[in-house]
């Protein structure tokens, strides 16, 4: 597989993700409810795209993936991943609120803390490590998995 069949691959899966997302989290988090646990909906909603996005693309390029599938299959999860961690880091720069949530989630863990400017800047550059860990871990699980499938789907013709 060439780096450019690559690249399409991936974007593709993004198009993908980008497409399904929206209806899939409003889908889900309506069927998991709004209480405490909000998020879950949408964790669950992540998840489920990120396992759609990429078994759809496998699917569309299997032709491509089984003449080398496992380097294949691993080149386009782990640049998918690179993809992603990107965006992960955008996310505080675009989200007004998440510094705050981050506060609030410390202080609920450790009440009567009082840390410093650069404190809760390390404490918020921690978490979003953490929450990036998280995110192209399960990018990688999920669309070495989709990708297969996918791929498995729609097994070339012989010649």
């Amino acid at each position: 597989m060439k780096f450019g069949d690559l690249v399409v691959s991936v974007a593709s899966i993004a198009v993908i993700f980008a497409l399904i997302a929206s209806p899939l989290e409003l889908v889900l988090f309506s069927a998991v409810g709004i209480s405490d646990m909000t998020n879950w909906g949408y964790v669950v909603s992540l998840m489920v795209c990120l396992f759609l996005s990429a078994l759809i693309s496998g699917y569309i390029f299997a032709g491509k993936i089984w003449e080398a599938r496992r380097e294949a299959i691993t080149k386009i999860a782990v640049l998918y991943a690179a993809l992603l961690m990107l965006v992960v880091v955008i996310v505080p720069a675009s989200n007004a609120d998440w510094g705050q949530s981050v506060k609030d989630e410390f202080l609920a863990k450790y009440p009567g803390t009082t840390l410093s400017t650069s404190e809760w800047v390390t404490w918020n550059f921690m978490f979003l490590d953490l929450f990036m860990f998280i995110m192209v871990g399960i990018t990688l699980v999920l669309s070495l998995i989709g990708l297969y499938i996918g791929s498995m789907l729609r097994k070339p013709k012989k010649s």
